[in-house]
């Protein structure tokens, strides 16, 4: 059984497959499986993943036979790993494989959850929308002050997982919300979380499927549930 699982959702990707492979391959240091989810691509990133499968023995390729979206696509990876640990990782290349290693470092300590945390000391956010910036940044910031959890950085997807923390923890997200819903879930469930600094880069190539006014609210709502939650638990604790 492999150290770590590798997810990587994918959906018309054929222009970044290849490198974001290449350089998982030639990075993460532990014993480590990939699963690519073709998440109903229209280009050729199924065959291009096949064809990587084919070469190297630790690819499996699954795909999403439910309706498109990050969330299905994550999950049904979720549900095909072999190892107790698991961290998506963006297709397009915008997250740091190097990372990972430092991510099992932690999870090796204890920790449920280690957050990639662009928002802390040596983070870094390069390239991308300001205003998605300033979003998520602000979300991650605030909610490490205002409830506790301790990762500043609680939007971005790139994070590693015990399988176990998913034990009877109802997922709600219809798409990328869900990078914030399990964490914040987990953490009021008495998960032990850490964060590690990461370098986010915006893709080169290929189009971004994460659109701010659609999935925006979703957030906001997550963001107000996790203060009311932490609002209405110090209450009981004083009663």
């Amino acid at each position: 059984m492999p150290q770590l699982s590798i997810i990587i959702p994918a959906r018309n990707e054929e222009l970044n497959i290849i490198s974001t492979v290449m350089k998982l391959e030639e990075t993460v240091t532990v014993d480590f499986e990939i699963i690519i989810v073709d998440d109903h691509s229209t280009d050729d990133t199924k065959k291009t993943a096949d064809d990587l499968a084919a070469k190297y023995a630790n690819i499996r390729v699954v795909e999403n036979q439910s309706t498109p979206s990050f969330v299905n696509a994550l999950v049904c990876g979720i549900n095909h790993v072999r190892s107790d640990i698991f961290v998506p990782v963006m297709a397009d290349l915008c997250d740091d494989p190097e990372t990972i290693n430092k991510m099992y470092e932690k999870m090796n300590e204890g920790y449920d959850i280690v957050a990639g945390s662009r928002y802390m000391s040596t983070g870094k956010r390069m390239g991308g929308s300001i205003f998605k910036a300033f979003f998520s940044s602000f979300m991650g910031k605030s909610l490490f002050f205002l409830i506790g959890i301790p990762t500043r950085d609680i939007a971005n997807a790139f994070k590693m997982y015990r399988k176990k923390i998913l034990n009877g923890m109802l997922i709600e997200s219809r798409g990328f919300e869900v990078s914030a819903e399990i964490p914040l879930k987990a953490y009021f469930n008495g998960a032990k979380i850490t964060e590690v600094p990461t370098v986010w880069k915006e893709r080169k190539a290929g189009k971004s499927h994460f659109k701010m006014l659609k999935i925006g609210p979703r957030y906001i709502r997550l963001y107000l549930w996790a203060i009311m939650k932490a609002l209405l638990s110090k209450q009981i604790v004083k009663q």
